[in-house]
């Protein structure tokens, strides 16, 4: 059995960004966002997702990067239109124009990580049956919220009601939320106590972000930290991109480190957009900065 540092399970996704400063097409997705993180960190890490041939040039570039890419070829990509029609970069309403299927137990087999990140676009995407796979395996089990809470409703992503919470957050030993997330789940807008609301529900570990930066609630206690870009572009990949550095440096750290490197991460991705591309030595000198505290 292959195995890996991580290992992310997501669609590749190919995002329409139309916000005040013009309209470009990225490629996205929670797992091509992830995988950039991990691998320039020097982890071993596998990426399995779903896309359509014609997107292909993702898969040879996470290669080229030393990401084993387990994919899956669809009749389409899932496209997506993000539409930020106002400069808060937290409101946005994403249209879905096509979509890469589900994913099934038999696309994790034979693939094991020290951490699994589950980074779906929309409810559908991956079912309890892909999750108990993943549960059984030896690993640290981590989930975007929007994972679950969004459903393609006539074309638009929308949070609707999630009969298989419990269930799902059983399960999940981190689990990543952002503040409007946050509040719809537990009706709280402090993100302190929607954060210890979340987590007596299962996972042992939340990470929550917001506009100004991240919460971590770990191990009984609070880490926080700064989102500090010199130009905010890349809105779209934030939670995506901070989760999985979180995570990849979780696996040897403090949750207080790991906090830490997050908003470090997160903060030079937030400078461009698409996955993070910059060094490891930026994110270190960014780190020293005393820039990311709140």
């Amino acid at each position: 059995m292959a195995r890996y540092d991580v290992a992310f399970i997501g669609h590749y996704t190919k995002d329409t960004i139309v916000s005040s400063t013009g309209t470009r097409v990225v490629n996205g997705g929670a797992c091509n966002y992830g995988a950039n993180v991990a691998a320039r960190m020097g982890l071993s890490t596998a990426v399995v997702t779903r896309l359509a041939q014609q997107d292909w040039s993702v898969v040879d570039r996470l290669q080229s990067l030393g990401v084993a890419v387990f994919a899956r070829a669809t009749p389409q990509s899932t496209c997506l239109r993000l539409v930020y029609p106002t400069a808060d970069v937290d409101q946005r309403t994403i249209h879905v124009t096509s979509t890469a299927g589900a994913f099934t137990p038999d696309e994790v087999r034979g693939i094991s990580a020290r951490a699994w990140l589950i980074g779906a676009s929309m409810r559908t995407e991956l079912g309890l049956d892909v999750l108990r796979a993943l549960r059984r395996k030896r690993t640290l089990l981590v989930a975007d919220i929007q994972s679950f809470l969004r459903i393609n409703q006539d074309g638009i992503l929308v949070t609707a009601p999630w009969p298989e919470k419990a269930d799902v957050l059983a399960r999940l030993d981190i689990l990543k939320t952002d503040a409007v997330e946050a509040k719809l789940l537990t009706g709280e807008s402090d993100i302190h106590a929607a954060a210890k609301m979340i987590a007596s529900w299962g996972p042992r570990e939340l990470v929550l972000t917001h506009r100004d930066g991240l919460l971590v609630l770990a191990e009984g206690k609070f880490s926080q930290a700064r989102f500090a870009p010199r130009r905010l572009v890349g809105r779209s990949g934030r939670g995506d991109t901070c989760i999985a550095a979180y995570v990849s440096r979780r696996l040897d750290a403090s949750p207080a480190d790991a906090t830490q490197w997050a908003a470090s991460v997160t903060s030079l991705k937030l400078e461009a957009e698409g996955p993070f591309q910059r060094q490891i030595h930026e994110v270190q000198s960014l780190l020293s900065s005393g820039k990311l505290q709140l």
